[in-house]
């Protein structure tokens, strides 16, 4: 885990290394003012953008002409003093100048360790910190868009709104167990009932989006199967919109995984064309066959492609067969185009898509189909982006709200419940980083790039 020492001074370049036409340096701590007063020979004026010099080790060399941004803290993004310089993207200038920067007393920074002053510091939360990173990472205008209603703090303040309506339940029950001479007598109070099938349904809400907001970040990975010439190439290039596998009427063409990516309405599916699956004795389809079977184990969902044309409905049982247990599956029945539509197919798996990859019939109706299967509902309203571990804090949290439910029912236990409701909270606030370890924080930041 880094070393994050919140006293230093740190600096780090804030664009992508290599050459280009700008690059900024950003440098964050207490020597700021004194670092500014050396290298430029004045202290800008606070947010405006000032044309400098940045000087080298001797009063008269020159590193570079650029631009100086000076925050004053506490309001900067992470809190401290913050200054950045703003040079040509040079590669030569820049490692000049973060030496130069180095020798006036900063240390390079680690990994996400502006972002995480910025934590400390109580100038964002962590769910917009993590949002940071997601930004940069996105991979579809859906996801940017999430993740950027993260950043600005709409997820905290879903989280927030419900830890505030489990604080006043909890400070009822607590009353209650307070002032016994009032009597309050859970099981009948009307109201209590009610509260809870209300904090109910904004659990199981919440749990919702977050969900859908972990899809968008981490996409799914989706397996073509199916035997060999059955049309997984040619699915495959239909689903992308362009030819990214090669498609020959010769069975056994696909002998290697073929990986692409596409958007379904912000929805990142990586889907793995495979070797067709039959006998063979051949060493190279044999091995393709293997890989295959290899990544339907970790695949969320498979497509089976069947051959409409030949025996339908053995060919989509022997695929089934080779399926790993617990894995979700679609029958795709393929090359409408020849048989003139589904008349006479008769497979009772109530889970088929008909399609000719070769006309495009039907390929909306699968994109939406796998949506659905995958359990994405774009949204109308606009999502948040969200990762595992906010999914699984707030199914704790649920959890514990369950069993305080569960003990109100059973033995109107007061203090057990009290109990129970604590626990949601502490699992509420492990979201939001109210409540975490170092640990924690560090294998979050230290996934974040340099420079944020």
């Amino acid at each position: 885990m880094a070393d994050f020492r919140t006293g230093d001074t740190i600096v780090a370049r804030g664009t992508p290394a290599g050459r280009g036409g700008i690059a900024i340096v950003r440098i964050a701590g207490p020597l700021v003012t004194e670092i500014a007063t050396r290298l430029l020979g004045v202290i800008p004026e606070p947010r405006q953008a000032t044309l400098l010099q940045f000087g080298g080790k001797n009063n008269d060399e020159v590193i570079d002409s650029g631009i100086a941004l000076f925050f004053p803290g506490p309001n900067s993004f992470t809190g401290d003093d913050v200054l950045e310089l703003h040079a040509h993207g040079s590669p030569v200038v820049v490692d000049e100048l973060l030496e130069r920067i180095c020798a006036l007393g900063a240390r390079h920074a680690e990994a996400g360790e502006f972002s995480r002053r910025a934590f400390l510091n109580d100038k964002l939360d962590l769910t917009q910190a993590e949002a940071i990173a997601d930004l940069i990472d996105a991979s579809s205008r859906t996801a940017a868009r999430a993740a950027t209603r993260s950043m600005q703090g709409q997820f905290s303040a879903k989280v927030h709104d419900l830890n505030e309506r489990v604080t006043e339940l909890r400070v009822y029950v607590e009353a209650a167990l307070d002032f016994p001479e009032e009597e309050i007598d859970f099981l009948s109070d009307t109201a209590l009932i009610e509260r809870l099938a209300l904090l109910r349904e904004n659990f199981d809400n919440l749990e919702k989006t977050v969900r859908q907001g972990c899809l968008l970040r981490d996409g799914v990975t989706v397996v073509l199967a199916g035997r060999p010439n059955a049309g997984k190439s040619s699915l495959l290039n239909a689903l992308a919109g362009y030819d990214a596998a090669i498609v020959t009427p010769i069975a056994g063409t696909t002998r290697d995984l073929v990986r692409e990516q596409i958007d379904l309405q912000g929805l990142l599916v990586n889907i793995i064309d495979t070797a067709g699956l039959h006998t063979s004795d051949d060493v190279v389809e044999g091995e393709g066959m293997r890989r295959t079977r290899r990544e339907l184990v970790s695949a969320d969902h498979a497509l089976l492609i069947v051959d409409s044309t030949e025996e339908p409905e053995s060919a989509a049982a022997e695929l089934i067969r080779e399926l790993p247990a617990n894995i979700n599956y679609t029958i795709v029945l393929n090359k409408l185009d020849i048989i003139g539509g589904p008349a006479g197919v008769d497979i009772s798996d109530p889970s088929i898509i008909r399609v000719s990859a070769l006309t495009g019939t039907g390929i909306d109706e699968l994109r939406q189909h796998l949506q659905r299967a995958l359990g994405y509902q774009p949204s109308a309203e606009g999502g948040l982006i969200a990762r595992q571990r906010h999914l699984q804090s707030l199914r704790k949290a649920s959890g514990h709200f369950a069993h305080a439910c569960a003990v109100l029912a059973d033995s109107a236990a007061g203090e057990l419940m009290a109990d129970e409701l604590l626990q949601v909270q502490n699992a509420l606030a492990e979201i939001t980083g109210q409540f975490s370890s170092d640990d924690l924080l560090g294998r979050i930041f230290t996934s974040f790039c340099i420079g944020k």
